[in-house]
C-alpha cells in the first residue's frame, strides 16, 4: 500500500489513488460511444439504486406544479427571484454541511456560527469602528474557519463525536453572540456594499454579459475535460452528451436573465437584473465543485468517507482532511451568515441557528448527498436548498402556519432518507 502515498501533485495527475476515486466517481457503465448507449446505461445505473439527482429534481418540478396549481403568483418572475434570495442561504449552510457528510459525521453548529460570522463583519463595519467593507468581511469569514479549525481539532485530537462538540458550539457560539450584541440585542448594517450583497441587482445588460462568460468559461472547461479523457482513453460521456450539457447551461442561464430581467417593482420603481447572490452562490458552487472533484483533498474526503480505515492504510492523514473539512464547513457558514445579515440589513439575537442547522442539514440530504459518507456533491446542497425555499415560498403564499411548513420540511427530508437508504442497499447488495 505504500506505493499510493504521493505529495499532493496537479489533480489530473492519473496516480493508483487518483484513478481509483476517478472510477469511483464516474461508474464503469458510463463507457459509451454514443448518446443511445449512455442513455441506456444510464438507465441501468438508476435501475441497479443509483439514482443521482433525479429524485430531487423531480420534486422540484411536482413542488412547482403543485404550488403553482394553488396559486398562479409562484411561478412569477418577481416570486422566482424572491424565492432564489431566500434560498442562498439555505444552499450555502447546506454546502458547509457537505464537508461534514461525506466523512460521515455532522455539524450542528454552524447556523450560530453563521450568525457570528455576521456579527463580527457587521461590528467591524459600523461607523465607530470604521473598517472598510472588504476587510470586515474578510476578518468574519476568517472567524468562522478559526472556530472550524476548533471543532476539528478537538474531534480529532481528543477524540470526541463530531454530535457532541458541534451541539456544544450551537450553545456556545450562541452565547458568543449574546455576548457581541449585549442589552440592545440588534446592530444594524448600513454599509451599501454589504447590503447590497443580497439584495443589489446587476444592471439588465450586465445580468446577460456575466450569463454568457459564466456559460463560456463552464462549456470551455466541460469540453476540454472531456476531450482530454476521451483522447486519453479514460472513462468520459461521448461528444454528443458533452454538446448536450453546454446547451443545457445555455437553455437554463438564458431563462434565468430572462425571468431575472423581467420588472419587479411595483408603481414607478423598477427592479431589474440579476441579484448579486445568485453570482455569490454560483462561486461558491464552483469553488467547492473544483476542490472536491478536481483535487486530492476532495478525492481524500470521499475516500474517507467510503472507508476510514482503508484510507488511513493508505496513508491519507485522516486528522488533517477532518480538520481541514470543518474548517471549510464553518468558513462556508460564515459567507451564509454575512448574506443573511446583508438581506435583513442587521444581525440580532432572533438569528434561529438551530432552525438554520436542521434545514441545512434537510436541504444537503434532500439533494443527494448521503447521511452514511462518501458520497456527495456541493451541487446537491444547491438543489436541496432550492427544494426548501420552495416549499417555505410555495407554503407562505397559501398562508400555511409555520406548524404545517416544518411537518411539510420533515416528510421530504424523511422520502429523501429513505430514497437514499434504499440506493444504497441496493449498492451493496449488487
Amino acid at each position: 500500500m505504500t506505493d499510493i502515498k504521493e505529495p499532493i501533485g496537479k489533480a489530473d495527475d492519473q496516480t493508483p489513488v487518483a484513478s481509483a476515486a476517478a472510477d469511483m466517481a464516474m461508474a464503469p457503465e458510463l463507457v459509451a460511444t454514443s448518446l443511445g448507449d449512455y442513455l441506456r446505461t444510464s438507465v441501468a445505473r438508476v435501475k441497479g439504486g443509483d439514482s443521482g439527482v433525479l429524485p430531487v429534481v423531480g420534486g422540484l418540478l411536482l413542488i412547482s406544479i403543485l404550488f403553482q396549481s394553488l396559486n398562479s403568483h409562484f411561478l412569477t418572475a418577481g416570486n422566482l427571484i424572491n424565492l432564489i434570495v431566500q434560498g442562498a442561504v439555505y444552499m450555502l449552510l447546506a454546502m458547509g454541511e457537505v464537508y461534514a457528510l461525506l466523512l460521515g459525521e455532522i455539524d450542528l453548529s454552524i447556523g450560530f456560527v453563521s450568525g457570528i460570522g455576521g456579527v463580527v463583519t457587521a461590528e467591524l463595519v459600523k461607523q465607530s469602528n470604521g473598517w472598510p467593507w472588504w476587510a470586515a468581511i474578510i476578518a468574519g469569514l476568517l472567524a468562522c474557519a478559526l472556530i472550524g479549525a476548533i471543532h476539528g481539532l478537538i474531534i480529532t485530537r481528543i477524540g470526541l463525536p463530531s454530535f457532541v462538540v458541534t451541539l456544544a458550539g450551537l450553545l456556545g457560539w450562541q452565547g458568543v453572540m449574546l455576548l457581541i450584541l449585549g442589552k440592545g440585542g440588534s446592530l444594524p448594517i448600513n454599509n451599501n456594499v454589504i447590503n447590497d450583497l443580497a439584495s443589489g441587482n446587476l444592471t439588465a445588460t450586465a445580468s446577460w454579459i456575466v450569463m454568457l462568460l459564466i456559460v463560456a468559461a463552464f462549456g470551455l472547461r466541460t469540453w476540454l475535460r472531456e476531450s482530454r479523457r476521451r483522447a486519453s482513453g479514460l472513462v468520459a460521456p461521448p461528444a454528443s452528451l458533452t454538446l448536450l450539457k453546454i446547451a443545457g447551461a445555455l437553455v437554463a442561464g438564458v431563462a434565468v436573465v430572462l425571468i431575472a430581467n423581467t420588472n419587479r417593482g411595483r408603481g414607478f420603481v423598477v427592479i431589474r437584473g440579476l441579484p448579486w447572490v445568485v453570482l455569490i452562490v454560483l462561486g461558491v458552487l464552483a469553488m467547492w465543485t473544483a476542490l472536491l472533484g478536481r483535487t486530492k483533498f476532495g478525492r481524500y474526503m470521499y475516500a474517507i468517507g467510503g472507508n476510514a480505515e482503508a484510507a488511513r492504510r493508505a496513508g491519507v492523514n485522516l486528522a488533517l482532511i477532518r480538520t481541514t473539512a470543518f474548517m471549510l464547513a464553518s468558513f462556508t457558514a460564515g459567507i451564509a451568515g454575512i448574506i443573511y445579515a446583508s438581506r435583513l440589513r442587521s444581525v440580532s439575537t432572533a438569528v434561529d441557528g438551530g432552525r438554520l442547522v436542521l434545514y441545512a442539514v434537510a436541504a444537503a440530504v434532500i439533494g443527494g448527498t448521503s447521511l452514511f459518507g462518501g458520497r456527495g456533491k456541493a451541487m446537491h446542497a444547491v438543489l436541496g436548498g432550492l427544494v426548501i425555499a420552495a416549499i417555505d415560498n410555495g407554503m407562505g403564499l397559501q398562508g400555511y402556519s409555520a406548524a404545517a411548513q416544518y411537518v411539510v420540511t420533515a416528510l421530504v427530508l424523511l422520502a429523501a432518507v429513505t430514497i437514499d437508504s434504499l440506493a444504497r442497499r441496493g449498492r451493496v447488495g449488487r
